[in-house]
């Protein structure tokens, strides 16, 4: 069977930075440049080190970037779905990926290489502006993330991080519309597999949210959110 292949024109992930400048004339002569091709579940896409081939668009499914921390261990540090960008970090400043990615599900990418980015940016202001407006606020994040730590207990950090993914993927028939091993959760809440385990034994026993195997479901958004108040900067 065929494999769907992207095209712009008709693509319906309306939050994609590169659909929301489609309307510009200049745009139209760019996205055709662009190579797109599968990935299965659980591959790597994008390997940390690696020399730069351009950025990533995610047509569809769903992802993780990781980067190496101490003694080799990946920490989580995004996840993404269908219009998000991977492969930014380093982009234009370094020669080499700073983070790798791998695919949650199977998913479809569309990339644009480091030239064909290079003369968008050049010719393009609108494009180039909101992409520096982009660079800032995922700035924002990754400081306020390093406060989370910093401050953050580790229940409070595993409450965070199920907060975060059900505003990232929603809740669909009671269940967050992604499935995380704890070892995933752990990663991007900087703790162990142990303690995610506990934590959500916990949260489960006192009813706060539900649980069948990787599935995770929050039942008091507002409890949860309640326990994390004083560390509100972090619901941004």
């Amino acid at each position: 069977m065929k494999k769907l292949m992207p095209i712009c024109e008709t693509c319906l992930n309306k939050n994609c930075f590169i659909k929301k400048h489609l309307h510009l004339e200049k745009m139209k002569n760019y996205v055709d440049k662009k190579h797109s091709f599968h990935c299965n579940k659980s591959k790597q896409f994008m390997l940390e080190g690696a020399p730069l081939q351009g950025l990533y668009f995610i047509y569809k499914g769903k992802a993780k970037t990781v980067k190496t921390g101490i003694n080799g261990r990946e920490q989580i540090v995004r996840f993404t779905k269908e219009g998000d960008i991977v492969g930014f970090r380093g982009f234009g400043t370094n020669n080499r990926y700073l983070i790798g990615a791998y695919a949650i599900e199977d998913i479809i990418l569309c990339n644009f290489s480091n030239e064909v980015m290079m003369e968008i940016l050049k010719n393009i202001p609108e494009f180039t502006f909101n992409l520096m407006l982009f660079y800032a606020e995922e700035l924002n994040k990754s400081e306020n993330n390093v406060r989370k730590i910093a401050h953050m207990s580790v229940r409070e950090r595993v409450i965070d991080t199920l907060l975060y993914i059900h505003r990232k993927f929603g809740q669909t028939n009671d269940y967050i519309n992604i499935e995380l091993s704890r070892k995933d959760i752990s990663d991007f809440a900087g703790t162990t597999e142990e303690q995610v385990i506990r934590v959500i034994s916990n949260l489960k026993k006192e009813f706060l949210i539900n649980v069948s195997g990787k599935q995770i479901g929050l039942l008091k958004i507002n409890s949860l959110r309640k326990e994390i108040f004083d560390h509100k900067y972090i619901l941004k």
